[in-house]
């Protein structure tokens, strides 16, 4: 099986469905025998450009381990669905199991919000 990371932009009118949709994910990797290695929700950003008429979307990223088929299945259905506005897949050659750098800088913008909030009050 191969190591796959997928990032996903999904219209940000659909952010409370997020987790259905990467639990629905997450269980069709795992039925084929597959394996997820990391799940990240990197919340909204702006978008360097308009995609349909939209200025942000919500950020999430897959690292899994899975056969072709099942990534066929996968993809097939980001097409499918509507509240998916782009979506990338790269190969990769081992699993990434750490934060990624998205990730970090989202923690540590999170971290100086609620510092900034406590000094406040």
């Amino acid at each position: 099986m191969r190591h796959y990371e997928i990032v996903l932009l999904v219209h940000p009118d659909q952010s409370e469905q997020v987790p259905a949709m990467l639990e629905r994910y997450k269980t069709l990797v795992t039925a084929a025998n597959g394996k997820v290695h990391r799940v990240e929700d990197w919340g909204r950003f702006q978008l360097a450009y308009m995609i349909n008429k939209l200025a942000k979307a919500h950020y999430l990223c897959l690292n899994i381990e899975c056969s072709k088929e099942t990534l066929a299945e996968i993809e097939t259905g980001f097409r499918f669905n509507d509240a998916v506005l782009r979506h990338l897949t790269v190969k990769r050659d081992k699993a990434e199991t750490g934060p990624s750098a998205v990730m970090k800088r989202v923690e540590k913008e999170e971290a100086r919000k609620s510092s900034q909030q406590e000094t406040a009050a």
